[in-house]
C-alpha cells in the first residue's frame, strides 16, 4: 500500500483515472445545534447557535452548488441527531476504475455520532451502491470523508489518522478494497479531520495548512500534487479556510472573509465563492463538512 512514509513508492500518472462525483448530497440543518463537545471548536458554543441564521446558511451553501453546476440531494436530518449536517462523515462512496459503485460505512469516534451512520446506509442501499460494514471483531474508528479524500481524477485516496480516525482502517480498505491510500498522521487538534486541514483542489494542485502535518506528510503531499498553496495559520484555524471545497476544479466554495486564502485561490486559477457558514463553525464545520460528493 502507498504510505505517506514512503511518498517515492508511486507515481500519480501510474494511477486509474476516475471521474469526479456529479452529486452533492447534503442534510437539512432542522435539528443543528451544539449541545455537547466533542471537538475545541465547539468549547463555549453549547446552546450558542441561531437556528433560524443556520438554516439561511445551509439554504445559501444548496444554491451555491447548483449555480456552479451541481446536483443536490438533499435528505432529512433527524431529531436527536443534531451533528447530522455534518454528511462527509458517516461513510465514504466510491467507483472504482471499472466503474463499480460502493461505500464504506463510517464507525464514528463520538457516542453521540453513531447513530447517524444507519440513515445513510439506507440511503446508498437504495441508490445501488455496495454496502461494506467494518469489519466488527476489529478495532478502530473511521469517520469517513472527513478523514478520507479522493485525490480528484485518480484512484487514490488520501487518509488521515490520529482524532477521529485509527491508521489500521487504512490497511484494511487497502486488503480487502484494494484502494491506493496515502496515509496523513494530523498533529493539531484543532485540525481534527483532514478535510480541516487538506482541500484538493484539482488533480494536481492542493491548498492545506502545512502546520497540521508532521514532516512526513508534508512531504507526500508535495510529492504527489505538482502544486501545493499554503493557507496562513489564522484563517486555517479560525476560518476553516481548509474546509473548502471545489466541486469541478474551477470554483472554489469558502468561508467568507478568507482573504489571504481567497488571493491565493485567483492567482492559481480558481474562482472563490464565498459563503457564510459561521453558525456552522460553531460546531467545528464549514464548507466541505456540509455535503458529501457521490456518483
Amino acid at each position: 500500500m502507498p504510505d505517506a512514509l514512503s511518498p517515492d513508492a508511486f507515481t500519480l500518472d501510474a494511477l486509474p483515472p476516475i471521474p469526479r462525483p456529479g452529486r452533492v448530497l447534503m442534510t437539512r440543518p432542522d435539528h443543528f445545534r451544539v449541545e455537547y463537545v466533542i471537538n475545541p471548536h465547539m468549547a463555549g458554543n453549547v446552546g450558542e447557535v441561531d437556528r433560524g441564521r443556520a438554516t439561511a446558511q445551509w439554504e445559501a451553501l444548496r444554491d451555491a452548488y447548483e449555480r456552479v453546476g451541481m446536483e443536490v440531494v438533499v435528505v432529512a436530518g433527524t431529531p436527536g441527531l443534531p451533528d447530522q449536517v455534518f454528511c462527509a462523515n458517516q461513510t465514504l462512496p466510491y467507483q472504482t476504475p471499472g466503474g463499480e459503485r460502493g461505500v464504506v460505512l463510517s464507525r464514528m469516534h463520538a457516542a453521540q455520532r453513531k447513530p447517524e451512520v444507519e440513515h445513510y446506509e439506507r440511503f446508498f442501499t437504495g441508490e445501488g451502491y455496495e454496502v461494506h460494514h467494518l469489519d466488527a471483531d476489529l478495532p478502530g474508528d473511521f469517520e469517513g470523508m472527513g478523514d478520507a479524500l479522493w485525490h480528484p481524477g485518480r484512484y487514490l485516496l488520501w487518509g488521515g489518522y490520529g482524532y477521529r480516525t485509527d491508521r489500521q482502517v487504512y490497511d484494511r480498505f487497502a486488503d480487502s478494497l484494494g484502494f491506493p491510500i496515502v496515509a496523513l498522521e494530523l498533529t493539531d487538534p484543532d485540525f481534527y479531520h483532514l478535510d480541516t486541514c487538506l482541500c484538493p483542489l484539482d488533480e494536481e494542485t492542493a491548498l492545506y495548512y502545512p502546520g497540521a502535518f508532521t514532516d512526513e506528510g508534508i512531504a507526500a503531499i508535495r510529492t504527489h500534487f505538482r502544486r501545493t498553496l499554503e493557507a496562513p495559520e489564522a484563517e486555517a484555524r479560525e476560518l476553516f479556510a481548509c474546509n473548502a471545497h471545489s466541486p469541478d476544479g474551477t470554483h472554489v466554495l469558502i468561508q467568507q472573509g478568507c482573504a489571504d486564502t481567497n488571493d491565493l485561490l485567483r492567482a492559481g486559477g480558481y474562482e472563490p465563492v464565498e459563503v457564510d457558514t459561521s453558525e456552522f463553525l460553531k460546531s467545528g464545520g464549514s464548507v466541505f463538512c456540509m455535503k458529501l460528493m457521490f456518483w
